[in-house]
């Protein structure tokens, strides 16, 4: 194994206390936050450099809907995903450290989260992914939406902004730039968001936290 990813429990530990007590607090008082360069450095090297290792095969068309009515919409996204499930040592020290999320915003806020799920995304110059809500109001059990940019040097010229609309009905909005190592997390049923075109090859992880919607017919979550 690589030393690159042979990241210890102290290495990625070291500030978290301080970032995910930033996280609980916006998240309280007004239900999002956007961290710029806020994932800590080893672990964003570590998932660069095995996006710049994975075979471009393992991507796949992004859909809308899951299970039965999973579809391919253009005109909704044009993304290409990848789901993390551990495999890789990248994956592993990611899932750690989202578990480590976990826990400090249950215990914090209360949330009930039970389980999470996340996947690489992949943006062409071009690509697209209209407005929409992670989750609908009581339908749904994703919880808490997070998403980490992985994109060294990005420009403003270069586009490619997540656009989370927030508060009332004005249309207010908030572009976050998809820098390396900025995160954004907002209640999943509570914020419409959007990506906008990028001129340059736009990568990021998006994931989801999830409360446990489980029961003697249907196992949650279905992946």
């Amino acid at each position: 194994m690589s030393a690159l990813v042979e990241l210890t429990a102290a290495e990625l530990a070291a500030g978290d206390e301080l970032l995910f007590a930033r996280i609980a607090r916006d998240l309280r008082e007004r239900g999002f936050t956007v961290c710029p360069k806020a994932l800590p450095g080893s672990l964003a090297g570590v998932l660069q450099a095995h996006l710049a290792e994975m075979n471009a095969g393992r991507f796949t068309r992004a859909g809308v809907g899951r299970q039965e009515a999973h579809t391919l919409n253009d005109f909704v996204r044009t993304d290409e995903v990848c789901w993390i499930n551990g495999e890789s040592a990248a994956g592993r020290a990611w899932l750690d450290w989202a578990a480590r999320l976990q826990r400090f915003l249950n215990r914090e806020l209360l949330l009930g989260l039970f389980s999470f799920e996340s996947h690489f995304a992949h943006y062409r110059p071009g690509d697209f992914y209209r407005k929409h809500l992670d989750a609908f109001r009581g339908e749904a059990n994703r919880v808490l939406s997070l998403v980490v940019y992985l994109n060294p040097d990005w420009q403003l010229a270069d586009g490619g902004e997540l656009v989370l609309y927030h508060g009332d009905d004005t249309g207010s909005s908030l572009k976050v730039l998809p820098g390396l190592g900025t995160m954004a997390l907002f209640l999943s049923e509570e914020f419409p968001h959007e990506v906008l075109p990028a001129t340059r090859d736009r990568y990021s992880i998006a994931g989801w936290f999830r409360v446990n919607q489980s029961t003697g017919h249907r196992v949650d979550p279905p992946r």
